[in-house]
């Protein structure tokens, strides 16, 4: 080519990251979530009543109502219609108890959206996933009424019940895995049917919302690490089928962890981040005081996904090691 050559006139476009972009929008993808969560709302409807809609219209009412509240305040665009704040209601009522009271439903839903979410910027800027930073707050204002647990409506033995890992953990009594698969015992409005969670999950995987990389690091590294305790006293300690199934497990997996704006988006990230959530989770439930372990590992990792992303972006090829 000569100095007369003509050149093309090209169009360079500077914009921000991120420049890889998925195939999914933002609006688009948070309705494919909160169609995967049908199923678990019907479950919840079948296994504890239809009263339990009060909690979730509650739930996702006020999540609604506060982001609409700050966005006028703040003077900023209303974007109730991408349905973040739908999904942070329905995750926040799928995480709570049975007939929980609406006041404090309320309260928790204003906390997960104006503190967890708005407070640190909106969509996007999120540190912490709202919904279980809800679920923490409400657990430290309301101990006693969050732990107390209804059995399902097939159960007709008492009113109240502790949940599959409380009843093991303090009392050493064990739930059939066929209950805990259908979800047919004591826990969360969402989280007692791993059926239920399961389809909704792998619904998203399969359609491509979720990456599969945070869920496998999640499931197989709870049965790595859970094992090794079974092995060593199956008497104390459950199986790893058990914790699989029982309390919130599969639900953070498929439906907390794999938060876009609070999980890593490097592939090694991913993974590491997988398995230290489960690592923890095993460490609560084992070890800890608490029963449960999933809502306080996920948000311990939430705290630590910058510095993953951080150590584990990819090496720009040539650059020197």
């Amino acid at each position: 080519m000569n100095n007369t050559t003509p050149i093309k006139n090209y169009k360079l476009e500077l914009s921000a990251a991120p420049h890889i972009h998925s195939k999914w929008s933002t609006k688009k993808a948070m309705w494919l979530v909160i169609l995967s969560l049908v199923p678990v709302l019907i479950s919840s409807i079948i296994f504890f009543g239809l009263k339990q809609l009060s909690i979730i219209s509650v739930s996702v009412a006020f999540c609604l109502l506060t982001e609409l509240t700050i966005k006028k305040l703040r003077k900023k665009e209303v974007t109730l219609d991408d349905g973040s704040a739908i999904i942070t209601g329905l995750l926040l009522a799928f995480i709570l108890p049975p007939n929980f009271s609406l006041f404090a439903t309320a309260i928790g839903a204003i906390f997960s959206i104006g503190i967890a979410k708005e407070l640190f910027g909106g969509l996007g800027f999120n540190i912490f996933n709202p919904a279980l930073a809800g679920r923490a707050f409400l657990q430290a204002a309301y101990p006693v009424s969050i732990t107390t647990w209804t059995k399902p409506n097939y159960d007709v033995d008492t009113i109240t019940s502790a949940t599959p890992l409380a009843a093991y953990k303090f009392d050493k009594i064990s739930t059939d895995l066929s209950s805990l698969f259908w979800g047919n015992v004591s826990g969360s409005l969402g989280e007692t049917s791993a059926l239920a969670i399961l389809i909704g999950g792998l619904f998203l995987i399969f359609i491509g919302v979720v990456n599969y990389r945070i869920p496998l690091a999640m499931i197989l590294s709870l049965i790595f690490f859970s094992a090794i305790f079974w092995i060593i006293d199956p008497f104390k300690y459950q199986n790893p089928i058990f914790h699989l199934l029982a309390g919130g497990f599969l639900f953070g997996t498929f439906f907390m962890a794999t938060d876009w704006v609070t999980s890593p988006i490097t592939s090694k990230g991913m993974w590491i981040y997988g398995i230290l959530i489960s690592f923890l989770i095993v460490l609560i439930r084992n070890f800890g005081g608490l029963p449960e372990g999933v809502m306080y590992a996920i948000l311990i990792m939430n705290s630590l996904v910058p510095a993953i992303n951080r150590f584990t972006v990819p090496k720009i090829f040539g650059e020197k090691k």
